[in-house]
């Protein structure tokens, strides 16, 4: 006979982080503070369309970028350069933002003054998207050099992100690189997603991007 139990801690850590979530989430709505959610692998180009979507934005709604990464500030001096308000993020090693670590970033930078607040999470399709960051919407980049197949490696990410930006559609002609497969996978995993095909550094598709935002943001405020 065992004599000793299991403990589901995971399960029990992600339940306590839900709660939180949550309650960061209504506070936001109160404040009318809408939070984006921005996930992708290291290199997909998170804060090269973020710098070309608050070069759109930036007149139009107030915006504070929140940058997650082990270490350094490289990317909360880049978006600083761009105009905009930023804050480094350091998670001291770990893969991921939870709930109370976005709560601590928003009260020390005081983002609840935003319109618009991005939280560029640590580069990673795994760890980020299993834990609620409170965010009001979740969005993710994949760029046509990681290939179309990533819904089918990494679904979880595509599971519970409300829009997929498809970035560096400029390099389409170098890799193999399938549109209509990507959205098939994406769609099937979840089929309420928005798909956008963007190229940060041109600014094809920056344009229908930035509409989606707006449109959120305003809808929240509502």
């Amino acid at each position: 006979m065992d004599n000793f139990k299991i403990i589901e801690i995971k399960r029990s850590v992600f339940e306590s982080n839900d709660r939180e979530a949550d309650k960061l989430r209504a506070e936001l709505k109160q404040k009318k503070t809408f939070l984006l959610n921005l996930m992708s692998s290291p290199g997909s180009g998170k804060t090269t369309t973020l710098k070309a979507t608050v070069a759109k934005l930036k007149d139009e709604m107030k915006i504070g970028i929140m940058e997650a990464d082990i270490d350094s500030d490289v990317d909360a001096r880049t978006m600083e350069q761009a105009g905009v308000d930023s804050i480094q993020l350091h998670t001291g090693g770990m893969c991921h933002l939870d709930a109370g670590m976005t709560r601590q970033g928003i009260d020390e930078f005081g983002a609840f003054d935003y319109d618009l607040v991005v939280l560029e999470n640590v580069g990673n399709l795994v760890c980020p998207a299993e834990f609620d960051t409170g965010a009001s919407k979740n969005a993710m980049i994949l760029s046509v050099p990681e290939g179309d197949d990533k819904p089918l490696k990494y679904p979880l990410m595509f599971q519970v992100s409300d829009v997929v930006l498809i970035n560096k559609i400029d390099t389409k002609s170098v890799f193999d690189f399938d549109d209509n497969a990507v959205v098939e996978r994406i769609h099937k995993l979840n089929p309420r997603a928005e798909v956008i095909f963007i190229s940060a550094r041109t600014g094809e598709g920056i344009d229908k991007w930035c509409d989606w935002l707006r449109n959120q943001v305003k809808s929240w405020n509502e």
